[in-house]
């Protein structure tokens, strides 16, 4: 699903209207009724309610005479008040105010503070507020009056329905530009906004509506610009076809799990089952010698291979070429290495000497901290990054807080200039393509913040590349589903409880739903 800017949707807006003939008033009256539709949804007993509409003099102010109309055809008390002045509204919106003049319906003009004052009790006593101030043009701060009206309405308690965008928010920017609205629910036109699906302006949106208001799809995903998409699970549906009745294990590929040092068995187990809950057909761990022993009684479904090692229960630089002898169609590498100087050699002589595709996670991308150009993906070899914020932090040499303020730009630019896939974890995880395209993935919660996560993810991305033989695939995937599995363990153990390896018992379940199967219950 297509995530546009403002000036990419006002070029949507402009080909629909002029090369594919809707016009403007039909996308108008669509996006009103979608907004209905959605408040009919949300709250019950809608025609029992009274809602005040605040309209903007554009667009959005027109929208929200429609929405007002349609309300009211419905039996629902409304109240409008326009903020300015109504002889400055034009075109289609201009329009659908005069119609509800005709139909006796009340408009009220607020140009001032004081005129604000003065109807603010009246708004204060409804059950619902539609927001229909502003939609993807804002680009500075809401202030005076405006600025007025936003504080205002978020202090009433009021449930507001935002159309577009909450009020005050910029289409072209995930970071506030201002005070805005805090909605209850956004229902957006057309396409999803950046900031309604990246944080912080996330958070300001509530529950997201995407409306279909008639703009055909073939004109969203050809506007020109950046490409960003969020993941849907009807995405992810298309992507996973079900397995042929002959199918064997070599049809699934051999995952090689380089994973492990003294301490931290554990994060090559999970990223091993992490490979296998997602389908790989074989899956080899290779650790130090020391913990191969321990690894293998963790699990009895992978193989595991010993390996030379350096005094501090780190892989050592000689183990690569038994690495290298070892079965592979795609090689994880980098859960629980730890950060011996030896073993930081031999993951970069590794990813310079293998011809596998490789996926490189925690102390494996610490390898390059700083020093990111050997990371370049050779031809016809797929590189898959998985940084969390810190490590994409150290590959840069810059901090934390400047990737995690410009999330999507870092990864693409990453991505791009390095002809590798990037996939920028943390709330609503960025898959960032060496193509420069960008997505979005909308699953997960705070209770996956807990140590050994990012171990199943990796060794989840690497199961569906050795299954589909494409890269861009297998993150889109494994993120969705790993997301996926975290929610539906929050639903049955909460944020707090949940730990890295409840992601392993609910991956099957997550498949079975984005899937649309069901569960065979005993």
């Amino acid at each position: 699903m297509r995530v546009l800017n403002a000036s990419q949707m006002r070029e949507a807006d402009r080909r629909t209207i002029d090369e594919i003939g809707i016009p403007a008033l039909v996308l108008m009256e669509n996006a009103g009724r979608q907004v209905v539709a959605a408040m009919e949804a949300r709250f019950e007993n809608l025609a029992d309610h009274r809602v005040a509409i605040i309209c903007g003099r554009g667009n959005n102010g027109g929208d929200g005479c429609v929405v007002a109309r349609t309300l009211h055809q419905r039996g629902v008390e409304v109240g409008v008040f326009v903020i300015g002045e109504i002889a400055g509204v034009k075109g289609a919106a201009r329009t659908n105010l005069e119609v509800l003049g005709r139909l006796s319906l009340s408009v009220v003009e607020i140009t001032n503070e004081q005129e604000w004052e003065l109807h603010s009790s009246e708004i204060g006593g409804c059950h619902v507020i539609v927001d229909a101030l502003f939609g993807t043009g804002l680009k500075t701060p809401l202030q005076g009056l405006l600025g007025t009206v936003v504080a205002d309405l978020n202090s009433l308690g009021i449930p507001i329905v935002s159309i577009d965008l909450p009020s005050g928010l910029s289409a072209d920017t995930n970071e506030l530009i201002g005070d805005c609205i805090e909605a209850t629910m956004t229902v957006t036109l057309g396409a999803a906004k950046l900031p309604l699906v990246l944080p912080p302006g996330q958070a300001y949106a509530g529950r997201l509506v995407i409306a279909d208001i008639g703009i055909p799809n073939e004109v969203l995903n050809n506007v020109e610009g950046d490409r960003i998409e969020l993941l849907t699970r009807e995405d992810i549906r298309r992507l996973i076809t079900p397995r042929a009745a002959d199918a064997h294990k070599g049809d699934f590929g051999h995952v090689l799990v380089v994973a492990g040092s003294r301490g931290k068995t554990g994060a090559a187990h999970l990223a091993a089952m992490g490979a296998l809950r997602s389908g790989a057909g074989l899956v080899t761990v290779a650790a130090p010698r020391s913990c191969q022993s321990t690894i293998a009684t963790l699990a009895a479904e992978y193989m595991t291979e010993g390996l030379e090692e350096t005094e501090t229960g780190g892989i050592a630089a000689p183990a690569l070429q038994r690495v290298l002898e070892l079965p592979q169609d795609v090689v994880a590498i980098g859960p629980g290495l730890g950060s011996d100087p030896e073993t930081r050699a031999f993951v970069r002589e590794l990813l310079a000497q293998t011809g596998s595709p490789i996926v490189l996670d925690a102390d494996a991308v610490n390898a390059f901290a700083g020093e990111p150009d050997p990371l370049s993906a050779r031809e016809g070899m797929a590189v898959i990054l998985t940084p969390h914020p810190g490590e994409m932090a150290r590959l840069l040499g810059i901090t934390t807080e400047e990737v995690q303020g410009n999330r999507v730009q870092i990864a693409r630019d990453f991505a791009s200039h390095h002809r590798l896939y990037v996939i920028l974890k943390g709330h609503r995880t960025i898959i960032a393509t060496p193509k420069g395209e960008v997505f979005i993935n909308p699953t997960g919660n705070p209770g996956m913040a807990t140590g050994g996560t990012g171990d199943v993810l990796t060794g989840m991305i690497a199961a569906w590349f050795g299954q589909l033989l494409d890269a861009e695939a297998a993150c889109k995937i494994a993120v969705f589903l790993h997301g996926a599995a975290g929610d539906l363990a929050d639903a049955d153990l909460g944020e707090v409880a949940m730990t890295a390896g409840d992601l392993l018992d609910y991956l099957g379940d997550a498949l079975l739903e984005v899937t649309a199967r069901k569960r065979v219950e005993g």
